[in-house]
């Protein structure tokens, strides 16, 4: 039986059209290869394993902190040195995080593409810029700051790098909630900065970065939980049903929302952060209870709308750090 044209035509376009898709694949892969051998490849790899996103995250809450601190404007130059020495420790422990977990990463389609999994940078040299980053962000802070601003920098490192990957990550499924108690350290080592001293007011801050650490990210270990449990870490949604996950964030995130009001007679806080604060933090509460319903009505996989809360959970922090930065400058009770 011979075939008429329009479905020779079809069978054509169809071989085509299948192939495309593949060509594009290989193509990409060979462009990737190129890419690995260049000097541009290779420091894009080292940037890579520095977790950029993590970096600007964690100074979002170093600046707006030595705005409180002064009162009003610090010194440009204290605030750039404070930021390029917290962004190299956060890059350092993001390393040693990478160095830590490379067979994790390669379980995870997430992390598979990862320098030290695809062996664009080898363990030995990841450990090299890794330790070189960490000792340059304490010596920086100490010289362009102060000690104090040092020491915390060397706590933050050694409390993601050890506490958090080494011993909690693939033993407890309250890993991040200890864990994240590094995330938490820019906070103090903004304050100190600036005062040479710690007090009540970066302490209160930094309980508001760790009751916002599970309902921040346990929306992503939701969405990757295939991910995690390929990888043997024992996340909270690898153990637990969704709508327990949602319940222990409404939780956490009644804390925070405790803790960022507790600032307002203790700083004292003005009417901008007060309405910022109370406003946001019934936002992200609003969009945590949202969750839970969700997860009632028995939504799982994307109908459950978990990174919804993940993306809130960034514009909240970044919001009411913004008000605490603004807030000398506008505040009428200072």
């Amino acid at each position: 039986m011979s075939l008429s044209p329009h479905s020779a035509h079809t069978r054509t376009s169809s071989a085509t059209s299948g192939e495309r898709p593949l060509q594009r694949t290989i193509d990409e892969e060979r462009a990737g290869a190129r890419g690995r051998g260049t000097l541009r490849g290779t420091l894009r790899a080292y940037v890579a394993l520095t977790k950029p996103r993590v970096i600007e995250l964690l100074l979002v809450t170093t600046a707006p902190v030595m705005f409180l601190a002064a009162r009003g404007l610090p010194d440009l130059w204290l605030v750039l040195n404070t930021l390029i020495g917290g962004a190299a420790a956060a890059a350092s422990a993001s390393v040693f995080n990478c160095i830590a977990d490379r067979d994790i990463d390669a379980k995870m389609k997430r992390t598979e593409n990862r320098p030290l999994v695809t062996g664009e940078i080898t363990p030995r040299a990841a450990t090299i810029f890794a330790f070189a980053l960490g000792f340059g962000s304490i010596f920086w802070l100490g010289g362009f700051t102060n000690w104090m601003a040092a020491g915390l920098t060397a706590v933050a490192i050694l409390l993601y790098a050890v506490l958090y990957t080494l011993v909690l990550k693939r033993r407890t499924s309250q890993n991040i909630v200890w864990g994240g108690a590094a995330g938490c350290m820019p906070v103090l080592i903004g304050w100190s900065a600036v005062t040479g001293s710690l007090s009540w007011e970066p302490l209160l801050l930094f309980l508001v970065v760790f009751f916002w650490t599970p309902p921040h990210y346990w929306p992503l270990a939701i969405k990757y939980k295939a991910d995690y449990e390929a990888a043997d870490v024992p996340m909270l949604p690898n153990k637990v049903p969704p709508r327990n996950v949602a319940a222990q964030m409404i939780w956490y995130t009644l804390a925070m929302i405790g803790s960022s009001l507790l600032l307002i007679p203790l700083a004292p806080m003005g009417p901008l952060y007060i309405a910022v604060a109370v406003l946001s933090g019934a936002w992200f509460l609003w969009e945590c209870v949202g969750l839970i319903k969700r997860a009632d009505k028995g939504l799982s996989g994307t109908r459950l709308k978990a990174m919804r809360v993940f993306h809130a959970s960034i514009t909240y922090l970044s919001v009411l750090f913004l008000a605490v930065a603004i807030d000398p400058f506008v505040n009428p009770w200072m």
